[in-house]
């Protein structure tokens, strides 16, 4: 059981430093492959994503892939408007909300398979308060939804990014310091309730930085159009993958599979 959740952390690590998304995916394994509870499990996962977002962010400002002209104003929307998304959590049904953001997620992918031209990249201005009020509304909108629905913040940044105009690989870059944001913002949070496993995430993050490394590298050799294919492809299954949970259906197999 622990060589897949190795294998998992692996892929999981890999799709983080590719394509900013995929970290939502660990939580399962992690309930499936380390026996955690799913609170548990989340808390874990959040906590690791502090490390593949400090390392992801130092990989791609090396290569010198993240305009902090950009990156700073969506991080400040996010810092603005996740506590307001977390106050209003309480407020809402969350598997309705979870419903909502995997069809925003599969919009998203699917609207983001438009053919990419480069003429056609968002030619932002860092002396534009127009520019740098629609960074900041980006930023709102990811910390709002992040807050609302317990998701990462990449999971929503990335495909918003892509489909405004920003390049591939400038929204991810950016959702790679996003996600350190979100997941120390969440971790203090968890601290409180000691729901971490730190045992299981010392080594499961070891693993997951191995998988951001070898993403990095990915994302940085392949074209835009592939990379922006891979984008879309990961948040439809992602977006799939939340619809499925939210609707109960992982919970109805598991309950099949263990009466068989």
């Amino acid at each position: 059981m622990y060589f897949a959740l190795v294998i998992a952390s692996l892929i999981v690590g890999t799709l983080i430093g590719t394509v900013g998304v995929g970290g939502i995916l660990l939580i399962p394994a992690l309930s499936a492959f380390a026996g955690l509870s799913t609170h548990t499990a989340m808390a874990t996962a959040l906590f690791s994503f502090i490390f593949t977002g400090v390392i992801g962010t130092w990989l791609y400002h090396r290569r010198g892939s993240i305009d902090w002209r950009i990156t700073i104003p969506v991080c400040m929307g996010g810092a603005l408007f996740g506590y307001i998304g977390a106050l209003c959590n309480s407020m809402f049904d969350a598997r309705t909300l979870n419903i909502l953001l995997a069809g925003v997620i599969i919009f998203a992918g699917v609207y983001a398979l438009k053919p990419y031209s480069g003429d056609r990249t968002f030619a932002f201005d860092a002396s534009s308060k127009r520019h740098q009020f629609l960074l900041i509304g980006i930023g709102g909108a990811v910390g709002f939804g992040s807050g609302l629905t317990g998701v990462g913040g990449p999971v929503l940044s990335v495909p918003l990014m892509v489909i405004i105009g920003f390049s591939p690989l400038t929204a991810i870059a950016t959702s790679q310091v996003i996600q350190i944001t979100a997941a120390i913002s969440g971790t203090i949070g968890n601290l409180a309730y000691g729901s971490i496993d730190f045992s299981v995430a010392s080594w499961v993050t070891v693993v997951e930085l191995v998988g951001v490394m070898i993403g990095v590298n990915i994302a940085h050799a392949a074209k835009a159009q592939h990379l922006k294919t891979f984008v879309s492809g990961i948040c439809i299954f992602v977006g799939g993958f939340i619809l499925i949970k939210a609707l109960g259906l992982l919970n109805v197999a598991a309950s099949v599979t263990t009466h068989m």
